[in-house]
């Protein structure tokens, strides 16, 4: 879940909201507004009951990005670098880089998210007697009670230990401190995930029979969230397991054809080497501007450019337009070094020629990856993973399931056409 519009940066990490979120906030808005707000205090004005609920419900995501916050600070402080944070349809998701390097860390990273929400929720409800003490307005204490108990609830519905809820992650810490292994704690983690939410499912749909139409469809459609998100993690757990130790030199295209910057984009669509071959190709230039020193004589590579970015200059432009102003900037296109483990840099690998991979070694262009590359890549080592493991089982004492030197020759003869 990517974000549709940035916010901006919150103590250094990218802030974003999906387009879903609108959807929630005007159940929100709604609900405050027209339900629960005059119910509970009548004879206001309709402006009053709006502009409160409006209110409410932008304090209620502001809580929400509290909880993420403090997920993605203390992953921070734990060394796990974090993506950024999306807030979304059904609440918040911070995007972690990488894995917790321990069971505690993990414990930390997972529990302040509820903890956080949990002290809001006593804020507010103090806020609410205090508000009620001064004899302040009947909705203005309504909504402070509201979000007392919704920050309360979000809190005790996370701690369910089941993933992805952060109660899953305390689970999974907790069975990864018991057991030793951290995939063996993923895979309890994320059954109990997919467990509670079929079971949510279920209690949906016996909501929706009995005629809680809107209720019944919500809990289901959590429910449904739930246990396909465990099932994802799970499935990305058993990957990370496979490409351990795996860097992105051994599933990279080395040496890729570049294109220079000063080139025209008449010129660059004309040539059959960046016609008939990729759709995607480093840019060099003659240095500055932000490039990567190619090192050993190489030119730096200032940027990308892929065929759909040339193809949309005006065709009566592409004689005077060059590819380097037409190409994707290098601070805007994906850089990774070629010893990173592939496992971190997947998040990262979509579809795409745009969201291509230039892998640098020393400074120096050394390939570039797609998304294609790595499925390839991933395909094979899952296949020679599980053979290994059938041949151990079989008592075959050759070892072929998991080291560099056994799969990593068996991918690079692979590429070669061997």
């Amino acid at each position: 879940m990517r974000a549709t519009v940035v916010l901006g940066r919150i103590a250094g990490v990218r802030v974003g909201v999906h387009w879903s979120v609108l959807l929630i906030f005007g159940v929100i808005v709604l609900g405050l507004a027209q339900g629960r707000l005059p119910q509970a205090h009548p004879g206001e004005g309709w402006p009053v009951y709006w502009a409160i609920g409006l209110l409410t419900a932008v304090v209620f995501f502001a809580s929400l990005l509290a909880h993420e916050l403090a997920h993605a600070i203390v992953a921070r402080r734990n060394g796990v670098e974090v993506d950024d944070i999306v807030l979304w349809l059904l609440g918040g998701a911070a995007w972690l880089k990488a894995e917790a390097p321990s069971p505690a860390a993990e414990l930390r990273i997972a529990g302040v998210g509820p903890l956080v929400s949990l002290v809001l929720g006593g804020l507010f409800a103090l806020a609410a007697w205090g508000l009620d003490a001064v004899s302040a307005a009947g909705p203005v204490v309504e909504a402070a009670v509201w979000l007392a108990v919704i920050n309360i609830l979000l809190a005790a519905f996370n701690v369910i230990p089941a993933a992805p809820l952060d109660g899953g992650r305390l689970l999974r810490a907790f069975l990864w401190w018991r057991t030793g292994d951290r995939l063996r704690a993923t895979a309890g983690a994320t059954t109990a995930g997919r467990v509670f939410g079929w079971l949510l499912v279920a209690f949906g749909l016996l909501l929706f029979m009995r005629g809680d139409v809107f209720g019944g469809l919500w809990l289901a459609m959590i429910g449904w969230f739930l246990a396909a998100t465990a099932t994802a993690e799970g499935q990305q757990a058993q990957l990370r397991a496979v490409l351990a130790g795996v860097p992105v030199r051994d599933v990279m295209t080395p040496d890729p054809v570049t294109v220079p910057a000063g080139l025209t984009v008449a010129r660059f669509l004309d040539d059959p080497r960046y016609r008939y071959r990729h759709s995607a190709f480093p840019v060099t230039g003659e240095g500055g501007g932000g490039g990567v020193d190619g090192g050993g004589g190489a030119l730096p590579v200032v940027g990308l450019m892929t065929l759909d970015l040339a193809r949309a200059v005006g065709e009566e432009r592409r004689p005077a337009v060059t590819v380097g102003q037409a190409m994707l900037p290098l601070e805007r296109a994906e850089v990774v070094d070629a010893d990173t483990p592939l496992a971190e840099v997947l998040p990262r690998v979509e579809p795409g020629a745009e969201h291509r991979l230039l892998v640098l070694d020393g400074g120096r262009l050394a390939g570039i990856v797609s998304a294609s590359d790595v499925s390839r890549a991933v395909t094979w080592m899952m296949t020679t993973a599980q053979r290994g493991a059938d041949a151990r089982r079989g008592g075959d004492a050759a070892d072929s399931g998991g080291r560099r030197g056994d799969w990593g020759q068996g991918w690079d003869d692979r590429r070669r056409g061997a």
